[in-house]
């Protein structure tokens, strides 16, 4: 997909661009077919909400699941972010978010670069997230809920919750203790920003919550403030987030990396497969 210049332009300004329908009624179901085996399987990758009987996320399915792994090199989405980015680029991370009907729980406002610069020693926010809706996104399922932008304020620098690694309710439903990093995917999220910092960034930009159908795609920048609610409908929703990093923008060496499933570290470049990659 190459986007026009005034997509180019939309995105920079605003630190988003919506494409509803990217991806057909047909695209979408064939993902939406892999969903029950991916939150079955009990595995590090696999986080739950932290009342231990919902799914919340799980990572690194680009690696796992071949569907997925092809939807992470669909030209769609990987021409758009070689376009963005104005280099080659790799997967830094991939993951399918669920909001379970009447209790998929809240991602408060956060920045996402943050994590990613204080984790894993990433160098610039030269990343992009590509949201593919595998359900129609209306106002009561849980949007994403974005400031416009607030990309613009670069990073946000707010002192780090202490990490809950004592297995309270959140991680992969095993009954082990939980790693330090569950923090930075829980609802408590760990750079989570304060009621003050975002009361002023909405009163001067406003906030908006695109919604569309299933197959549409939110492009979006690594620094925009964003948050979902709770899913208070009694349907299912389920999002998968491609994250894609320029191969420009490699991570340093840390002491205590996060997990793969966390940060690929392959950083190969992506060569986009077929417009048809799905259907294969």
């Amino acid at each position: 997909m190459c986007l026009s210049k005034d997509e180019m332009k939309l995105y920079k300004e605003q630190g988003y661009l919506f494409v509803p329908a990217l991806f057909s009624e047909a695209e979408v179901e064939i993902m939406k077919e892999q969903l029950p085996t991916v939150f079955a399987e009990a595995s590090p990758r696999r986080i739950l909400e932290k009342q231990g009987n919902m799914v919340r996320s799980v990572y690194g399915l680009h690696r796992t699941n071949e569907v997925f792994k092809r939807l992470s090199q669909h030209p769609r989405l990987v021409d758009a972010a070689m376009q963005l980015l104005d280099s080659d680029v790799y997967i830094y991370q991939f993951k399918v978010n669920a909001k379970a009907a009447l209790g998929g729980d809240v991602w408060e406002w956060h920045q996402d670069f943050i994590f990613w610069q204080k984790e894993d020693a990433m160098l610039t926010p030269r990343v992009i997230n590509a949201a593919v809706l595998l359900d129609d996104m209306t106002e009561f399922n849980g949007p994403i809920f974005l400031i416009p932008g607030s990309h613009a304020e670069g990073v946000i620098d707010m002192s780090a919750r202490h990490a809950n690694g004592n297995g309270n309710g959140n991680g992969n439903g095993n009954g082990h203790s939980m790693p330090s990093w569950i923090n930075d995917l829980t609802a408590d999220l760990k750079y989570s920003l304060s009621k003050e910092v975002i009361e002023n960034l909405v009163r001067t930009r406003g906030i908006v919550a695109p919604k569309g159908p299933a197959g549409s795609v939110l492009f979006f920048d690594a620094n925009i403030v964003h948050a979902s609610p709770s899913n208070l409908s009694p349907f299912d929703r389920a999002v998968a987030f491609v994250t894609y990093n320029s191969v420009e923008n490699i991570p340093a060496e840390v002491e205590k990396p996060r997990p793969d499933f966390l940060v690929d570290r392959q950083v190969i470049p992506i060569v986009p497969l077929a417009d048809d990659a799905l259907f294969m």
